[in-house]
């Protein structure tokens, strides 16, 4: 859920001097719930995920949730919750009876706004449809479905456990659940993937008329099958082809891009991830869950749990594996590498209210920035331009000292 840096810990220019005032108003308020088994580990796949036994420790690991949750009730501050996002691994491995005892108890603790999106991660070959409708009883109102192709051998390459049938079915057992609100997970970049491939997904996809689509380049990650064992990815001319004819496609059919990887019909952004790409907080519950906390004084917390099940099962050890403070110096980073995703950005105000620092910290990198063309020349937003969104990291070089 949370984007681990390595260069988080560099410096920004003039940030190192200069005070924090404590925050005027705390962020939005988020839950991150990880649930960490999947019924086989894909061969891209990075996260904190986990091959599940034939009979999974649901009432027990929902007492854990719970009992971690107690444990940061401390910096709520009588916020209520605004969104519920339950990742994975693959949640939908879970009962209808364990998530509702878990929302049950989430409710008790902490209030929910009476708008709240609550978000299920779900893979094609976990649905069935009694069990869905009942998810949707429950009150989670959105479900995002891992489909990444519909291509057979590229889902064999992929490691998945659908075929294309299935996903197809998936969508259409999602709206008769009584989900007017889903988004389809897809990849491009894919093994021996050709232009017409990719563009033949996203066709189909479209067609399934999700409101959300979450469309992004395969990448080889450290720790994962496919980073020992790469395989043979499509040349960097065809990767530029289908993301420009991709973009194409999508936006023609109403789909607007609004963060380096997600398109949405109109007012169907998630707002669990426009929470946190906008620098509000989150917390963080389950094996591996990273959080994001902020307090009136100014102190910004980041945590991560546990990562193994076992481990964060076991009750002679803690939930939490550790915190970190962010510095003056972190900050700015912290904040831009998660807004410039944004393709509008963020108003220039949320700055100062999110971090309680003063603007004139971002000043330098801000006009070597615009004069490089990365950064829109707009004092009320902070936004990279079209150019600045394919050179991310370069825009962000620039408020390093």
């Amino acid at each position: 859920m949370t984007t681990d840096s390595s260069a988080s810990s560099l410096i920004i220019g003039g940030a190192a001097s200069s005070p924090r005032a404590p925050l005027p108003t705390l962020p939005p308020l988020a839950l991150y719930i990880h649930i960490p088994w999947c019924v086989r580990k894909c061969p891209y796949c990075d996260f904190n995920s986990h091959t599940a036994s034939p009979v999974l420790p649901e009432q027990e690991y929902v007492d854990a949730l719970l009992a971690d949750l107690d444990q940061d009730l401390h910096a709520v501050y009588g916020r209520e919750l605004t969104s519920i996002f339950f990742g994975g691994g693959t949640p939908s491995l879970f009962s209808a009876e364990a998530l509702g005892r878990l929302l049950k108890g989430v409710e008790q603790r902490i209030p929910f706004a009476a708008d709240i999106e609550i978000t299920l991660e779900a893979n094609p070959g976990t649905f069935e449809q009694e069990k869905f409708v009942a998810y949707r009883k429950l009150g989670i109102n959105r479900l995002s479905i891992g489909i990444q192709s519909f291509q057979q051998e590229k889902l064999e390459a992929l490691g998945r456990i659908h075929n294309g049938d299935e996903a197809v079915r998936a969508a259409g057992m999602t709206r008769q659940a009584g989900f007017d609100n889903f988004n389809l997970d897809l990849m491009h970049g894919l093994p021996d993937q050709s232009l017409d491939d990719a563009l033949s997904d996203l066709r189909q996809a479209i067609a399934l008329k999700p409101t959300h689509i979450s469309w992004y380049q395969l990448t080889l990650e450290p720790n994962t099958v496919f980073w020992n064992q790469p395989p043979v990815l499509p040349e960097d001319d065809t990767l530029w082809d289908i993301q420009e004819a991709g973009q194409a496609l999508l936006a023609e059919h109403g789909y607007a891009q609004y963060e380096v990887s997600a398109y949405a019909q109109a007012g169907r952004p998630a707002r669990h991830n426009l929470n946190y790409w906008s620098f509000g907080d989150f917390i963080g519950i389950g094996a591996g869950a990273h959080g994001k906390l902020s307090h009136p004084d100014g102190r910004i917390v980041r945590t991560w749990k546990t990562r193994l099940p076992k481990d964060y099962l076991n009750p002679a050890k803690s939930f939490q594996a550790g915190e970190k403070s962010l510095s003056n110096d972190e900050m700015p980073f912290e904040f831009l590498m998660n807004a410039l995703r944004l393709t509008a950005g963020v108003e220039s105000r949320l700055y100062p209210e999110r971090t309680g620092l003063s603007l004139d910290t971002l000043a330098e990198g801000r006009r070597e920035a615009e004069q490089s063309g990365l950064l829109q020349v707009e004092p009320s937003r902070l936004a990279a331009t079209e150019r600045g969104q394919l050179f991310l990291n370069d825009l962000l070089q620039q408020f390093l000292n």
